[in-house]
């Protein structure tokens, strides 16, 4: 149960986090809004694997799901504050 877990923490949450990041860095960039987006989603995929060594790394699922949940929440939050004011 711990591996399907991680596993779904691994895709689904690297997924998640990988997707805010790119939103996060689009609204957030001073730069050209398609060099920002560029930008946000090649960092994506490295928090994407990441993320996925994260899920496999950490003694427990639970810890695994809040700590790519917590940044998840983060960059969303953060996008939202960003895009209220753009």
């Amino acid at each position: 149960m711990g591996v399907l877990s991680r596993s779904l923490a691994a895709i689904f949450g690297g997924y998640a986090l990988a997707a805010t990041c790119a939103m996060f860095f689009a609204v957030a960039l001073p730069i050209a809004r398609a060099q920002a987006v560029l930008t946000g989603m090649l960092v994506a995929i490295v928090l994407c694997a990441c993320a996925a060594l994260w899920a496999f790394a950490t003694r427990t699922a639970l810890r695994a799901w809040i700590g790519i949940a917590a940044p998840t929440a983060l960059f969303w939050l953060g996008t939202l504050a960003l895009g209220a004011r753009a």
